[in-house]
């Protein structure tokens, strides 16, 4: 896809976000909203995947692993755009015995989700296990993951860093959302994380930095990442974005992390965002 291509599928894309989290007032379009870039790159640019042929060994295949998995939303409209399962399925969201889950989960075999996640801070040691795995198969794919800024005050988080850089796992090309917003406020007041790229970098990783919300440069980023792999070391995006962007009245704030705009917001979010795939 062009660059506009993508910019528009993102806008239908951030449409089913917010129509998905107001159909069952529950989910979290904050987050979603802000990486929704980024996955719209991921998925129609960047990784090499088999939306037809899924299976659960990915061989052959990029891998990705969503570790904040409260952003199911933004998660399940790609997959569902980028030909897992109909996006008809969509409208399932967070309904009881259905795939779609408010946390992506395995049991119901949604094709996409190679694992269940959302109890942050186990996602880079599962995608590490997945990356040494290709390594031992000879398999040439990459892994991604993606975390939120919050995440990182689990401690599994820089025992997983460590171990990745010891054992030079360099087929992984983690991201992290630096939103600076969590649950309950921004993570400067909850817990400041510091200066990430000079704890990453300490742990010894490679680390870019991205900025989340221009396409060009998201897709110019990880396109630099794929280069950096190979080289001995795990790669770090430091990207930042915007909670709830594309939404004027949900943007730069953690009040919007979990909870569901009501009919008039609903209409005044899809007023601001182009249909341009079709509504589900």
């Amino acid at each position: 896809m062009t660059i506009s291509e993508l910019q528009a599928t993102a806008s239908q894309v951030r449409r089913d976000i917010v129509r998905m989290v107001h159909a069952v007032n529950s989910g979290h379009p904050g987050g979603s909203l802000g990486c929704t870039d980024y996955m719209v790159a991921l998925y129609f640019k960047i990784m090499n995947h088999k939306p037809g042929t899924w299976n659960m060994d990915g061989k052959g295949e990029d891998l990705f692993f969503l570790s904040n998995g409260h952003i199911s939303p933004v998660w399940y409209s790609v997959l569902a755009r980028s030909g897992y399962f109909p996006a008809q399925e969509l409208s399932t969201f967070r309904k009881i015995n259905t795939r779609l889950q408010g946390h992506p989960t395995t049991h119901e075999g949604l094709p996409g989700v190679r694992v269940a996640s959302g109890s942050l801070g186990q996602g880079l040691s599962v995608a590490i296990g997945a990356a040494q795995a290709k390594k031992l198969n000879n398999d040439q794919s990459l892994v991604y993951t993606l975390h939120g800024d919050g995440e990182l005050q689990e401690g599994q988080i820089w025992e997983a860093a460590m171990y990745a850089a010891h054992h030079k796992v360099d087929n992984l090309i983690s991201t992290i959302d630096v939103n600076g917003q969590q649950i309950d406020g921004p993570t400067e007041k909850v817990m400041s994380l510091g200066n990430l790229r000079a704890k990453w970098e300490a742990f010894g990783w490679q680390v870019i930095d991205m900025e989340g919300n221009d396409m060009q440069s998201v897709v110019s980023t990880l396109e630099k990442a794929k280069t950096l792999c190979g080289k001995g070391k795990p790669v770090m995006i430091l990207m930042t974005t915007s909670m709830g962007k594309g939404v004027d009245f949900m943007e730069g704030t953690h009040k919007w992390h979990g909870v569901a705009p009501n009919d008039a917001e609903l209409a005044q979010a899809l007023g601001q965002l182009e249909e341009t795939l079709g509504d589900y």
